[in-house]
């Protein structure tokens, strides 16, 4: 049986339910398991400790699948995780007015590596890792027949997948594409998604309960959005009575959605800017033009996927924090985020306190925001916890 033995005093992180194990904590290798087989997990007295996938070309050498001796990993785990998985964002998530949720959320639901979105009747798969893609096909299979999705379209070309030595991977996996646009509902509003060439899956679903927060304070305040893909959070801003909303983004792509989007949902395209461009470069000039907002978001993309980059990470924060600050209004709203792993909570918090000690200004947090609630964080995985949020007032 293939199977790895843990190095004594290194089974702590397995006893506390931590499903990762890092190939130093690994002593013995048992076996000639494949990439993405499953492995025993035991210890040097001879205890079995759980099951886990293996992934020879990682760091992170196995995830683990079950912390049960007696579990058996095969069709019928697969099936009871998703299941799970899927009840509780019918109990914790559901909203009648919208469509699209994150069905799974990897090491969150116990199944490390797969993610998977749904919006309406199209489900959007990524495996990320070794141990997913070993039963990629079985997972389509059951999430086509648990869901009832007309189609499964994958989208595992994220970089984490060279870490495990695994290609990137972009198409249709089950189903049919449905005809036309491919349009979701939240929160009573409308968007255009692609999920074919969009960041992540298509939209960021994480953000939901965010763009709502927005909407309840905006109202005859001037916005600046900034990283404003596909429009999510100018549309919340245009829909809550905002009087104003400029939106800067480097994608003309997104940028043209955007605009769709905005006629979607039958609001005013004269209040509504788009610019392309470097967010960094373009605060910059509106700095020097002493342009100034009653509302600013800034929700940049991953600026530290790991701890170890967080030090550059660090500065690039501030810098869009510092540039932000200048432009506020008196007595206006930051909403400010940070998705990267690296940076935690308390460094974040740090991060926008020097910058707004920079910049001058008297700043109080009135608020603080996570990703939603189909987006979980299981206690024994605080890696989880990605999405950071402050709403700052001036």
């Amino acid at each position: 049986m293939n199977a790895i033995v843990l190095k004594p005093e290194r089974e702590k992180s397995v006893l506390h339910r931590h499903p990762w194990i890092f190939a130093s904590s690994i002593g013995k290798l048992e076996g000639s398991p494949g990439k993405g087989e499953t492995v025993r997990i035991g210890n040097t007295k001879g205890q079995v400790l759980g099951w886990g996938a293996y992934s020879p070309d990682s760091q992170i050498r196995v995830r683990v699948w079950s912390f049960d001796p007696a579990e058996t990993i095969d069709v019928a785990f697969f099936r009871k995780k998703l299941l799970r998985a899927i009840d509780l964002r019918q109990t914790a998530a559901y909203d009648s007015r919208t469509n699209a949720y994150r069905l799974v959320h990897a090491e969150s639901d116990g199944l490390p590596g797969l993610i998977v979105d749904q919006y309406g009747e199209v489900l959007v798969m990524q495996c990320l890792n070794a141990g997913i893609e070993f039963w990629r096909d079985l997972l389509a299979d059951l999430l086509m027949e648990i869901t009832g999705a007309v189609c499964l379209y994958e989208r595992s070309d994220a970089d984490v997948r060279q870490l495990e030595g695994l290609p990137e991977r972009n198409g249709l996996l089950r189903g049919h594409l449905p005809e036309g646009d491919l349009t979701i509902q939240e929160n009573g509003l409308y968007f255009k998604i692609d999920i074919q060439k969009g960041h992540k899956t298509g939209f960021y679903l994480d953000q939901r309960a965010n763009r709502a927060r927005l909407l309840s304070l905006v109202k005859g305040r001037s916005v600046l959005n900034c990283f404003a893909y596909t429009g999510g959070f100018a549309i919340y801003a245009l829909a809550g009575g905002a009087t104003s909303v400029v939106s800067i983004d480097t994608s003309a792509d997104a940028l043209a959605l955007a605009k769709e989007n905005l006629a979607l949902n039958r609001l005013p395209a004269e209040k509504a800017e788009w610019m392309e461009g470097d967010v960094f470069q373009v605060l910059r000039q509106m700095r020097d033009q002493a342009r100034s907002f009653d509302l600013i978001v800034l929700d940049p993309p991953k600026f530290a996927p790991t701890i170890a980059q967080a030090e550059r990470a660090a500065r690039g924060y501030k810098d869009i924090n510092l540039l932000g600050l200048k432009l506020l209004s008196p007595g206006g709203l930051l909403f400010t985020f940070s998705c990267s792993g690296g940076i935690s909570p308390d460094l974040f918090q740090k991060i926008v306190a020097g910058a707004a000690l920079d910049a001058g200004v008297n700043a109080r947090i009135i608020g603080t925001m996570t990703q939603g609630p189909d987006h979980p964080i299981a206690l024994n995985f605080p890696e989880g916890a990605y999405l950071k949020g402050l709403i700052l007032s001036i």
